[in-house]
């Protein structure tokens, strides 16, 4: 069953690491240099059993502005958030900073609670309580529940378990779907185990013995050992805090920031669209490709920030923007991100990542808002073909797709049944689904036909062009199963044909000119003459006078085409009336004597030796005689 899990948040020194201790007796302050200074440095970790009967995992985050990175770190995955205020100081700078992060990251449920009340009087106290209402007004704070405590006399804790216990049995349980993901917020060794990473599994489940991979870094390994709460499990659902021990990885390449997850649920990118809110207690204008701290679950990337509508904004706005980062990675839509600026390292915005995988945008696009509308509002199968269209020629395979939406396994199928159904995406493969945009299938295919149409225009003699010639124009598409599946589907349609290894435009005819008709005429009527004295290509020049010797050569292709004249060799042509009569004389005389070697065919043709011999290998392709030897007899057919 899914846990649900508290994160604390507020100023330094106001009392948050107190509060949990009293709540639930453990000190989550755990390192020496914590206890020395008596503040909280890194992420700390209770529980707190419920009277409802739940489990409550508890994150407590430091306070203090040079560890806000850690603050980050440990507020992504909180389900519920104690903010906690001093009442002898109220609100104080990382009380902004803290609150500020916890709206970007989507916060939506909390409490308030004001620690050290044993250290003010009443009217101070009452004075604090107005003061902090007045801040959260219009937040998802402002009807929270606030209540005052003191850690030391544990007055108002068991007040904060019973709203706690009200909250956590009214949660909604169910476990968040997708894959396995844990955002990585400590890396250690213990001896003998090898690599061990906590942090909050933020969806899916795993199992002993499961293997996952490490993102972006991409290590593989397997399942060793699960604990929750120094509990060892043998499974663990999305909203607990976890340890996992893996097997087969190197723990020096493990950094906090990277994401234990099921093999394949991630794609690590450079690039990643996102609805940008820059806050409104910034002082100065948000310029384009400002670099910037990007918190993204656990991790702090450097990047930067690439306007698309604008070249500055101002405090309080929001914008479609593309995070530019500067090592790779990995997010799904819906995932929310914090903001810092480089330096002074404040928080200044943040937001909703919108594509995890997304190709780099042009600058002031109409395209770009219509987009960045259906990635926040559109409907599943919307947001589908938006991506499979921004894939464009590559297309997309479903695991591929399900990454990118965020959507996997039945949940994604449901969605693609209604758009393949309608053909608005094209199944190129089943087998792995590579699937492509309907639009983007549709614009290739009139490319291609255009192509062929515009190679009929520049080549009117030829009866079309070359299948390889025509992959090699369509540079967009590398595949050679799309391209075959592509003209296939248009020959289906007779839009387009193909004859072996020619394609053509169904119904296209070889049409001469009227003055190259004239000159075939001429041409046939001189081969014709000629008889098996043909003549050589010099000599058809030489006869027609040509200054385009390429016409001619075409006109001679159409007409071996058309049958009128027939291809011997490489510059030899026959009329194919001459060949016709040829062939009877050949067959006649094969079948009264039996056999004819070379010099008896030249006797027979009355022709030299330089014709006689490509005539003779020419009835041999044509089946028409069979060498045997240095002789030639009928084929049994011929007979």
């Amino acid at each position: 069953m899914r846990e649900i899990v508290l994160g604390t948040a507020g100023h330094v020194d106001h009392g948050k690491t107190s509060l949990v201790k009293a709540l639930t007796g453990i000190d989550t302050d755990r390192l020496k240099e914590e206890k020395k200074r008596g503040i909280t440095i890194e992420l700390g970790f209770a529980f707190l059993d419920l009277p409802c009967g739940h489990r409550l995992g508890i994150v407590d985050v430091p306070g203090h502005e040079k560890f806000v990175r850690n603050m980050v770190a440990g507020a992504a995955g909180i389900d519920i958030l104690a903010f906690v205020i001093a009442a002898d100081e109220g609100i104080m700078p990382q009380t902004r900073e803290h609150f500020e992060i916890c709206r970007l990251l989507g916060i939506e449920r909390g409490i308030i609670v004001i620690t050290k009340k044993d250290m003010v009087e009443p009217e101070w106290l009452d004075m604090v309580k107005e003061e902090v209402r007045d801040y959260f007004t219009g937040s998802f704070l402002e009807e929270a529940p606030l209540i005052a405590v003191s850690s030391i006399s544990g007055e108002g804790i068991d007040q904060v378990k019973t709203t706690l216990d009200r909250m956590v049995a009214g949660s909604d349980f169910s476990e968040a779907y997708g894959p396995f993901r844990l955002p990585v917020d400590r890396v250690f060794t213990i001896k003998g185990f090898g690599a061990v990473v906590t942090g909050t599994s933020i969806s899916g489940r795993i199992s002993l013995g499961e293997e996952v991979v490490i993102y972006p870094g991409n290590q593989r390994g397997r399942i060793r050992g699960i604990q929750v709460h120094a509990d060892d499990v043998r499974e663990v659902e999305a909203g607990h805090r976890t340890a996992v021990n893996i097997q087969g990885v190197d723990r020096e390449r493990i950094r906090r920031g990277e994401i234990v997850a099921t093999p394949g649920s991630l794609k690590p990118s450079y690039i990643m669209d996102g609805e940008f809110i820059y806050l409104s207690a910034n002082e100065k204008k948000f310029k384009n490709r400002a670099r910037v701290r990007i918190h993204l679950g656990t991790a702090e990337i450097m990047g930067r920030v690439v306007l698309l509508d604008d070249d500055e904004i101002a405090p309080g706005s929001t914008a479609n923007v593309q995070l530019l980062f500067e090592e790779p990675a990995c997010a799904w839509p819906g995932d929310y991100y914090v903001i810092r600026s480089y330096s002074p390292m404040i928080t200044i915005g943040g937001g909703r990542i919108l594509n995890g995988g997304a190709a780099k945008k042009k600058r002031f696009r109409e395209s770009n808002g219509q987009v960045f509308e259906i990635y926040k509002n559109g409907a599943a199968d919307e947001r589908l073909l938006q991506h499979l269209k921004e894939a464009g020629p590559a297309g997309l395979t479903g695991d591929e797709l399900a990454v990118r939406m965020g959507v996997f396994g039945k949940k994604l199928k449901k969605v693609l049944d209604g758009p393949i159904s309608a053909r608005k995406v094209i199944v190129v493969d089943s087998d792995s689904q590579w699937l492509l945009s309907a639009e983007v299938f549709a614009g290739l295919q009139d490319w291609l036909v255009a192509a062929v149409a515009r190679y009929h225009r520049d080549n009117p003699l030829k009866p079309g062009i070359s299948r390889e010639e025509l992959r090699s124009q369509l540079t967009q598409v590398k595949s050679q199963k799309l391209f075959q599946f592509m003209i296939s589907d248009l020959g289906k349609r007779e839009r387009l044909k193909q004859d072996e290894s020619v394609v053509r435009i169904p119904g296209h005819r070889v049409a001469l000119a009227e003055d190259s008709g004239k000159l075939r005429g001429e041409i046939a009527s001189f081969y014709r003459e000629a008889g098996l004295a043909t003549p050589t290509i010099k000599e058809l020049y030489a006869r027609f006078n040509s200054n385009s010797p390429g016409l001619i050569r075409e006109i001679l292709e159409v007409m071996v085409r058309d049958g009128e004249m027939v291809k011997v060799k490489e510059d030899l042509y026959f009329h194919a009336d001459a060949l016709a009569l040829l062939k009877d004389k050949l067959v006649n005389l094969l079948g009264e004597r039996g056999e004819i070697d070379a010099q008896g065919f030249k006797e027979l043709t009355g022709l030299s030796r330089k014709f006689s011999i490509p005539l003779l290998e020419y009835f041999d392709r044509g089946k028409v005689t069979l060498r045997i030897g240095d002789k030639r007899v009928l084929r049994e057919r011929n007979k």
